[in-house]
């Protein structure tokens, strides 16, 4: 791992390009080279975010997992400036040459012709209408959404054939969109998650550094919420010793927020996720560094990281079954969960022509 402990960097979940698994040579900073003030203290390094403008050759992503609820999904971006230490989706910068560490958080990749491949392929006589989710790799509303619009114009597109869509975020910028959501909900077309880790903004401002700050996550869960849309909220990733004492009062902000379902994810740390996360620890939590990977790894058979279907959510052992009990219990306190109704597949149809796709069976 390339790490630079001497680096001080400022709105970043990552502290170092983690050498990506493809590369056959590593990084490694000179400390002769630091940026020192003339009293020998760090200057506060600040990386800027490039957006590169990328043609795809397609958009939805067919999922075959058997322990994730969809089919398909669709990305708008490769990357994500939120960066979220934890974020499971960072090993996939590796594939295009690039790091899992701050590469991922600063080099972002926007597929701005999502909307004109969407209509294409939702043409198509092949296509078998089913939900389409948005955020199960990285966040359709992250910074660059707010000037591109790449995300409403999948949006647009979804409406105009009645497809529905589930989004899953941890922006409030989401609340633009509710014209198009409050339409498609109103026909049992869309739902939002919000995903909320934590309620404090210490914890939230290193592990998660651009995403909304949590009072806005939830702010954006009434604001969807007053507008008819079906809105929930996911308390992911559990990080224990760190976040999991929060599970239950972020299940109570949720339904006081408006939302109706809730759902959580233990924290998962798949190839270079792990040593990204490690090093965050050693900086932020050093003290509590050692606990954390301990509780987890019982979690884990002993192990970081399951990577088994049917594990990997939630894990195994004394402390899963515990956090288990205590999510369901605050569930059933806080009246959620009690209904959660399937979006509507029936409506699809092809834009002026007012007839509905025939079922290919």
């Amino acid at each position: 791992m390339s790490h630079d402990p001497l680096l001080n960097i400022k709105g970043r979940g990552a502290l170092s390009n983690e050498r990506a698994r493809f590369e056959e040579w590593a990084r490694e900073s000179d400390p002769e080279y630091q940026n020192l003030d003339e009293n020998g203290a760090l200057v506060e390094t600040k990386i800027r975010t490039t957006v590169w403008l990328q043609e795809a050759k397609s958009i939805i992503s067919r999922n075959t997992s058997p322990d994730i609820p969809f089919d398909y999904s669709i990305n708008p971006f490769q990357g994500c400036e939120h960066g979220c230490i934890y974020c499971f989706a960072r090993p996939t910068h590796a594939y295009i040459g690039l790091s899992p560490g701050l590469d991922f958080e600063s080099k972002v990749f926007a597929k701005v012709n999502s909307a004109d491949l969407l209509r294409k392929e939702l043409s198509s006589k092949s296509y078998a209408p089913k939900v389409i989710v948005l955020g199960a790799n990285t966040d359709p509303y992250q910074p660059a959404e707010r000037e591109l619009r790449i995300t409403r114009g999948i949006l647009e597109i979804l409406e105009e054939f009645n497809n529905p869509v589930s989004i899953t975020t941890k922006s409030g910028l989401v609340v633009r969109d509710s014209d198009i959501l409050g339409r498609m909900a109103a026909k049992g077309l869309a739902r939002v998650f919000v995903s909320v880790t934590s309620l404090r903004n210490e914890i939230s401002r290193t592990l998660e550094p651009r995403a909304s700050v949590p009072k806005r996550r939830l702010d954006a869960v009434k604001k969807l919420s007053d507008s008819g849309i079906p809105v929930g909220v996911l308390v992911a990733p559990v990080i224990p010793a760190i976040t999991d004492e929060e599970l239950e009062a972020i299940v109570a902000a949720a339904a006081n927020a408006g939302a109706t379902t809730a759902a959580y994810i233990l924290l998962r740390l798949p190839l270079e996720v792990a040593d990204l996360f490690k090093e965050w620890l050693s900086i932020h939590y050093p003290q509590r560094a050692k606990h954390v990977l301990s509780i987890l790894s019982q979690m884990r058979g002993g192990n970081l990281y399951d990577s088994r279907f049917g594990k990997r959510m939630r894990g195994t052992g004394v402390f899963a079954d515990l956090l288990r009990d205590r999510f369901h219990l605050a569930c059933k306190k806080n009246f959620i969960n009690l209904e959660r109704k399937d979006l509507r597949l029936d409506l699809f149809s092809l834009p002026n022509t007012g007839s509905q796709q025939m079922s290919l069976f």
